[in-house]
């Protein structure tokens, strides 16, 4: 980490305990920002080898000294979620389907996942840590088919062996609904991308945090609400409002890492200018969050993210701060990756 950084974030770790600030500073946020910037873009590094069907949405994690990557697939039906491997995050091999499609389900035609609990320290391990003995994945669930058709909500499947990819138990009923009694006004009609991390220090009385776009009836915009849990299992919103919005647009797909005591969201943000672009917040509570001002983390720039540059996940290893991104552009819809030095020379 820079030595500024990272006095930066002592000074006020010293100065505000127990109380924890509800904002980051400016310094701060600008010391972020440079520790996270990726300005050079590589370019695809993952395309499903049909070219009809679409990929997105990447997670990535490391196990046994080997990287793996779950993404999901669009083929004009619904979501699939997908698996595939490298040994240095710029060559991946697909494995293949962990969450098919099933018959006379809740979610039959849609099943996008998203692991849980992924170590969220800034250059740490980045395992996937279990829990109960089994991994978990949060999912993108429905019944309609189509691009993001009907209403969707949040499913939960678990395994209890990552070599076994079609082992995936997903009978558990919906976590999270647009029809739950409990929905509030910016969730009403329909649920996306979930991000489920440990949280123990229980900055909000629970050890488990889930963070999930939505969308609602009088809110026809997507927002980024909070939920929490103790087992993973049964969840229970967590305040009235979203915590990242702009009212109009999109924000949404976050992702959490954690840098000595402050936390980093990444997330995309659409139309409310033009394109699809990535963005960061800071939080030292997990709950009231500091937008960034400044430019944009991602933007379209290249044939290939032309249309959209968008739906980050973010690691930093061994020095360098690789940016994985959903692009769509002369190449359709990818996996594409921008990192914060020149891995082309």
């Amino acid at each position: 980490m820079r030595p500024f950084l990272f006095l930066l974030l002592l000074t006020f770790s010293c100065a505000q305990k127990p109380e924890l600030s509800k904002t980051v500073s400016k310094a701060v946020m600008e010391e972020i920002y440079k520790e996270i910037k990726t300005p050079f873009k590589y370019g695809v590094v993952f395309q499903h080898p049909d070219s009809t069907k679409m990929v997105d949405s990447p997670t990535i994690f490391r196990e046994n000294n080997q990287w793996y990557m779950t993404y999901i697939v669009f083929d004009g039906q619904g979501y699939e979620t997908w698996m595939a491997e490298s040994e240095d995050l710029l060559h991946w091999e697909s494995l293949g389907k962990i969450l098919p499609f099933t018959e006379g389900t809740w979610d039959e035609n849609q099943k996008a996942g998203y692991p849980a609990l992924i170590n969220t320290s800034w250059e740490g391990d980045y395992n996937w840590e279990k829990f109960d003995d089994s991994y978990w994945m949060t999912y993108l669930g429905g019944s309609s088919s189509g691009y993001e058709a009907g209403t969707l909500k949040i499913g939960l499947a678990n395994n209890s062996d990552l070599s076994n990819l079609v082992s995936w138990d997903t009978s558990n009923e919906p976590l999270l609904s647009p029809e739950d009694r409990d929905v509030r006004w910016f969730e009403n009609k329909t649920i996306y991308k979930s991000h489920v991390i440990r949280d123990e220090e229980k900055l909000t009385g629970y050890p488990f945090v889930m963070y999930y776009n939505a969308k609602g009836d009088t809110a026809d915009y997507e927002s980024i609400g909070m939920a929490v849990s103790n087992d993973l299992k049964n969840w229970k919103r967590f305040g009235e409002n979203p915590v990242i919005t702009k009212n109009q647009g999109i924000c949404g797909d976050a992702q959490i890492v954690k840098i000595d005591n402050l936390y980093i969201m990444f997330y995309f943000g659409a139309f409310w200018k033009p394109g699809a672009f990535e963005r960061f917040a800071c939080s030292y509570d997990l709950v009231n969050w500091t937008v960034w001002e400044g430019p944009d983390l991602i933007a379209p720039s290249e044939p290939f993210d032309q249309q959209y540059a968008h739906k980050p996940w973010v690691i930093k290893w061994e020095g360098t701060v690789y940016h994985f991104y959903n692009a769509v552009g002369d190449q359709g819809r990818v996996i594409a990756l921008a990192t914060s030095r020149d891995l082309k020379k």
